[in-house]
């Protein structure tokens, strides 16, 4: 399915905050610096693009979700009601994801990349896990997560126990947590720079935009396309703006 933007404002893009780790009281800091970022885009915001790992943890249960966030949330569902359209995709973190975010904030949720083309350029979007060749350890245990007798086993957890279990291994399980996903691999062995070259392979996209490397990245595959990777909001800051061209900037609060 494709997608159309066209909007005389910015378009932001944003990903990996983990909120919530390693601890909710180291989180509330990065969570405000967040929230700040909001109000200072708002006036110029025509879209918000969200990529992934929003949170460190979260599962959906039929009547609960995970305790916290609460601001973030309010202000998402304020921009959402000043008609500001906000788009969010999984990542490995947040994977587990049903309708909450659709029916309390009227928020898109996708599972998969998708294609958008905003004021005229072709975005192929997405949080970037178990994409392009690798990764196989990574892939295998998303099956295991994403297959439903798992969802449907771990729903039967209490939440209390389930949430504690599960926040647990977000921090301590490599594969989980992105602690291999912090350094420069190179050009050719940057396994998303390879996945866009395949696509493009295809067709013809102006911008391949991914989360989940945690490394803010600008690449020219050609001279009509790049890849970007966003960073995070835990040790970089930084996030994507599109103004008819695209822009990785830093975010430092007016005071700083």
């Amino acid at each position: 399915m494709n997608f159309t933007i066209d909007t005389t404002k910015g378009v932001y893009f944003a990903s990996d905050q983990h909120f919530g780790a390693p601890t909710r009281e180291k989180s509330i800091p990065r969570e405000q610096l967040f929230l700040a970022w909001l109000n200072e885009k708002e006036e110029d915001m025509g879209a918000l693009f969200i990529l992934g790992d929003l949170f460190d943890f979260w599962f959906e249960y039929k009547t609960v979700v995970p305790k916290g966030f609460v601001r973030i949330l309010g202000k998402l569902a304020m921009l959402r009601d000043k008609g500001i359209p906000i788009y969010f995709f999984v990542g490995n973190h947040d994977l587990w994801m049903n309708d909450y975010f659709q029916k309390e904030l009227g928020i898109p949720v996708f599972h998969e990349p998708q294609v958008f083309t905003i004021n005229g350029k072709r975005f192929f979007i997405g949080h970037g896990d178990g994409l392009g060749p690798g990764d196989l350890g990574y892939k295998r245990m998303k099956k295991v997560f994403t297959n439903r007798f798992s969802k449907w086993l771990f729903n039967w957890l209490h939440p209390d126990i389930g949430v504690r279990l599960a926040q647990y291994l977000s921090v301590k399980n490599k594969l989980i947590s992105g602690a291999e996903d912090v350094r420069f691999l190179g050009e050719d062995n940057e396994w998303l720079v390879l996945y866009a070259k395949r696509k493009l392979e295809q067709q013809h996209y102006d911008y391949f935009v991914f989360g989940h490397r945690h490394l803010p990245m600008v690449i020219d595959l050609n001279q009509q396309s790049k890849y970007i990777n966003l960073g995070d909001w835990i040790n970089y800051f930084t996030y994507g703006h599109f103004d008819g061209e695209f822009h990785l900037e830093k975010y430092k609060k007016p005071s700083e």
